[in-house]
């Protein structure tokens, strides 16, 4: 899938951060609103008020550009450090944070019209559906695994399977309102039900893995 070789990156000032984010921040529309492949390299740095040289610069091709705004897409909701728990507090106020971010993330337009566009292209292009996971679904559970093995040998919560916790959480906070949403049948939670809903996932999750008194 790749376009062009990108020119060698070489020693120099550091890349401007502001030029990257606009890079992504058109990347991400350009995506969700054109479709993978009739996204160019060309059309991101049009879009991006940027020369196509410069996209290069940061992003080597078209996939590694796919799989950062998709990272950044999820950092934007829930960044890596909702996944650390500092000391002296609950448990239950990083889950809430985490279940938060997510609940948002996975519930907004762009995540919402960029699910559908891998669902529509991955039996066609399983690599960008790969891509897509790893860049997304999957850096989010390792975040998970991570923060629920440490949560397990603190003892706070009795979890010996982490990997299969992390899935069952988001899957939880997932609930049959997003594959409404997806389907295009429903309209995102109100604020209200919003936290509602997250409250009461974080509340069962926690129940389920309270460790058990002898």
């Amino acid at each position: 899938m790749s376009n062009n070789l990108s020119p060698p990156n070489g020693p120099g000032r550091p890349k401007d951060l502001a030029k990257r984010q606009a890079i992504l921040d058109a990347a991400k529309k350009l995506f969700v609103s054109l479709g993978y492949a009739n996204t160019s390299m060309d059309a991101v740095a049009t879009e991006a008020g940027v020369s196509k040289l410069t996209v290069y610069s940061h992003f080597n091709d078209k996939e590694t550009l796919f799989s950062a705004a998709v990272v950044a897409k999820c950092e934007e909701q829930v960044p890596p450090l909702f996944f650390e728990w500092p000391d002296g507090v609950p448990i239950e106020h990083v889950l809430l944070n985490i279940a938060r971010g997510f609940h948002q993330l996975i519930n907004s337009d762009e995540s919402v019209n960029l699910h559908r566009l891998i669902m529509a292209l991955g039996s066609q292009d399983p690599q960008l559906s790969t891509i897509f996971f790893e860049a997304g679904p999957q850096r989010m559970l390792s975040g998970m695994e991570r923060l629920l093995t440490k949560v397990n040998q603190s003892g706070a919560l009795s979890i010996d399977k982490p990997r299969n916790a992390a899935e069952h959480f988001f899957c939880l906070i997932k609930g049959a309102a997003n594959f409404r949403l997806l389907y295009g049948c429903g309209a995102p939670l109100e604020a209200a039900a919003a936290e509602a809903h997250v409250e009461e996932v974080v509340g069962l999750f926690v129940r389920a893995y309270l460790p058990q008194i002898s």
